[in-house]
Parts: C-alpha cells; structure tokens; sequence
C-alpha cells in the first residue's frame, strides 16, 4: 500500500520582518514534528528551487508564507488556490515569488502539478524590497507561528487521508477589517513580495479560510 507523498514548504526572506513567518513555522516543527513521510524543508528564497522539486511526484504541497490579504496582523487563512497557468517568466535565482515559481513548474511539466496549499499568515512589518534589513517577527506574526503549527497536522492530517479531498474545516472565519478596495485578490497598499510587488489578482489568491489570532482550528 502506498501513501501520499507531502511536501511541507516555508518560503520566505529572514531578513525582511515577518516575511520570516514561513522559515520560523518550519523551525517550530522541529518540536512538534509532522507524521512520518511528509517532508518539511525550507526554501527561504530559493525560488528555482522549490520549482524544480514540485517536480518530484509530490502528491499534496503545502506553501507556508507570509502574504497580504487585508486582515488584522497575524490572522491566518487557509487557501486552496486554482493551479497557474504555465509562463516562460522564470523566477529569480534568488527570489521567491510563488506565483512565477507555480508558473514555471507548470511550465517545466508534461503532467499536472501537486495539489498546492497556502497556509498564508497576514504580516504586520513586511518592508519594501529596497528596505533595509529588519530582523525579528512582529508580536502578532510571532504568536501565529505557535498557532500555525497544530493547524498544519490539521491540514497535513486531511492531506494524507486524501490529498485531493476539499479542506472543511469545522470554523472558518473572517477576522479583522475587509480587504482594501480595488481588484479582488489585490494585496495591501504597500505589501511586497521577495524582489517585488505581489501581483493582483494571482494565482494564489482564491477566498480562504481565515482563522484569527486568538482562535483555534477545528
């Protein structure tokens, strides 16, 4: 009997705020490990990287990520997203954007990629790219990566049961203040990716299941 094959992924600049949420959660696994057979690896920034190990027959991957959606700071969503189409824009050596890495692992295969999760957690200190250097998680985004750790043996847990089966969960909330105005899937005014904005409308942007700070997750 085989079992699914999940890959775990923390993406994320160390250097940039809360854009560490991804590594940290990956830290924070080490003492509350996931069950044997998944995979937990970080990908930092390493772009090309992640793109070319979606590759490798992966039957679920979850993307754990800091990225904008409008909520209050820490709030984390659950989005299970529409897979990109492929694009020859690669990504850069050093840089992660998961929409141009999708894409080019689209682009890279004959077949259909993994079923790709975001575990996504909205940053409160994301600078601009150009910024300099700010070291250390946010309170909020701190305490989110505590909170993202049992919610990731949820979703890893339905994963390995059937990694094609939709993720129900028991409380799906909305939290905080609406997403700003503009085009839906738009980041915040002034969110950036690693090396640039985040796209409007991309691919990973889909209605989540969002979970507030201060709730636990069926």
């Amino acid at each position: 009997m085989s079992f699914p094959r999940l890959l775990v992924a923390g993406v994320g600049n160390i250097f940039l705020g809360d854009d560490a949420f991804g590594p940290e959660v990956v830290v924070a696994l080490r003492d509350h490990p996931l069950p044997a057979g998944v995979t937990v690896r970080d990908f930092g920034i390493r772009g090309l990287d992640l793109a070319y190990t979606l590759l490798d027959g992966w039957d679920a991957v979850v993307l754990v990520d800091a990225a904008p959606r409008g909520h209050r700071p820490g709030t984390l969503s659950v989005v299970d997203p529409e897979p990109p189409a492929a694009a020859d824009t690669a990504p850069e050596a050093h840089g992660m954007d998961p929409v141009k890495v999708l894409a080019l692992a689209a682009r890279l295969t004959d077949g259909p990629l993994p079923r790709v999760v975001l575990l996504a957690c909205e940053p409160e200190r994301l600078p601009n790219h150009d910024a300099d250097v700010v070291g250390g998680l946010s309170d909020p985004v701190r305490a989110a990566v505590a909170a993202a750790v049992p919610l990731l043996h949820t979703v890893v847990g339905r994963l390995l049961a059937d990694p094609a089966a939709p993720l129900v969960f028991g409380r799906a909330e909305e939290s905080g203040p609406p997403p700003p105005a503009g085009p839906r899937g738009s980041a915040a005014p002034g969110a950036q990716d690693r090396g640039g904005a985040r796209p409007a409308g991309s691919a990973l942007d889909s209605p989540p299941l969002t979970f507030p700070p201060s709730k636990e997750h069926a």
